[in-house]
């Protein structure tokens, strides 16, 4: 049997009305490769899966499934493309340890990305600019100590985290850059606001998927890639995040799969932060660097840069008056009136010049907070 040909059993099984990523592993515990199953006869199939599936199992190749076969296979003939099966020897091993690793990966870029060590960063869509710095700051640092920066594409956090990665050049044997484990098939980018930098991640990291080509954004899918990102990874590291946030699901997959649980702490009065601070009281580490993450996983990556922090801007003294007196934590402008001698057209006038400089960012209901 070619490659084709196998790729194309495996296409189907996991294609077949009924199979999910638990029954297709349990038949090819059962039975071995794709191929061997589909010869298996209905007999056989029927004593592990229901009627309705081997019945399924046993149909002919319709014309709708051919021609995904065949629009798959032209897309993994391209030289970056790869789809990746539970026999195949470039499968990360790291997967093969969680309970529910998907049958079929597709990915493009570079693939050995996929069993280097690495950190999974992930965080709120709804993302504050401090946030989104972190998440840059720390992701630059681990992937200039040479490990991959894995996330999820999303707006936010994630996007910031690939960023980062992407910001250090390494060679192809010294790790580094970033994996983007995606909600919909590679042939497909969401949100569409990414597709920039999910062209630069397929140049210069990976793309990754268990959903076919053609699959698009499904609300459902998105909590279930959650587990591969935790997968891939050493330890995930959550920068923002929300009570209720889908970025705790991550960290839940990390503590099932035996994974180090990192967060980021912030102000007590941030809505974003009530989600980290849940996981440092149930154990996640607490962290305040990249260094502290290199050190709970015991990497040593030799001279570790160190970002430029965006603070630099030679500013006016009496701006940086108003920064010292708005401290750390969220202010309003009659906070600020209270702490400083200036009038409100001051007050709103510094303000405005601090937020166009990138040191204080405007939260909702009308708060400010200081950025670095």
């Amino acid at each position: 049997m070619t490659c084709a040909e196998e790729l194309s059993s495996w296409i189907k099984l996991m294609d077949t009305e009924g199979v999910g990523p638990q029954t297709a592993r349990e038949l090819l515990t059962r039975f071995g490769l794709p191929s061997d199953i589909f010869v298996a006869g209905f007999s056989a199939l029927q004593k592990y899966v229901p009627e309705k599936i081997a019945h399924a199992l046993c149909a002919p190749v319709s014309e709708i499934l051919q021609a995904k076969i065949g629009r798959t296979l032209t897309w993994a003939d391209h030289p970056d493309n790869h789809v990746l099966t539970l026999a195949d020897h470039h499968y990360p091993k790291s997967l093969l340890n969680i309970t529910d690793p998907p049958p079929v990966i597709y990915a493009k870029g570079n693939i050995a990305l996929l069993t280097r060590p690495s950190v999974a960063v992930v965080g709120s869509r709804n993302a504050t600019k401090q946030g989104m710095q972190n998440a840059e700051r720390f992701a630059q640092v681990l992937s200039a100590a040479g490990l991959t920066v894995i996330s999820g594409l999303a707006l936010g956090i994630d996007a910031a985290a690939h960023r980062g990665a992407l910001l250090h050049t390494r060679t192809e044997h010294d790790g580094g850059s970033t994996v983007a484990v995606t909600g919909t098939g590679l042939d497909l980018v969401y949100p569409a606001r990414n597709r920039a930098l999910a062209h630069q991640i397929a140049e210069a990291g990976c793309l990754l998927s268990e959903y076919p080509l053609g699959t698009p954004a499904i609300a459902s899918n998105f909590p279930r890639r959650n587990r591969i990102i935790s997968g891939l990874a050493m330890g995930v590291l959550v920068v923002e995040a929300a009570a209720q946030s889908g970025s705790l699901i991550t960290a839940r997959s990390a503590l099932e799969q035996g994974r180090e649980v990192f967060a980021i702490p912030g102000s007590i009065h941030s809505p974003l932060s009530k989600g980290c601070h849940v996981l440092i009281r149930q154990g996640a580490k607490l962290v305040e660097t990249a260094q502290d993450i290199l050190e709970e996983l015991r990497w040593s990556p030799g001279n570790l840069p160190v970002p430029t922090p965006n603070d630099a801007v030679q500013i006016d003294p009496s701006l940086q008056q108003l920064l010292e007196v708005a401290g750390c934590d969220p202010v309003s402008v009659d906070q600020l009136l209270q702490r400083s001698d200036w009038s409100v057209a001051e007050v709103q006038a510094g303000l405005l010049t601090l937020e166009i400089n990138g040191q204080m960012e405007l939260l909702p209901g009308g708060q400010y907070r200081r950025i670095g």
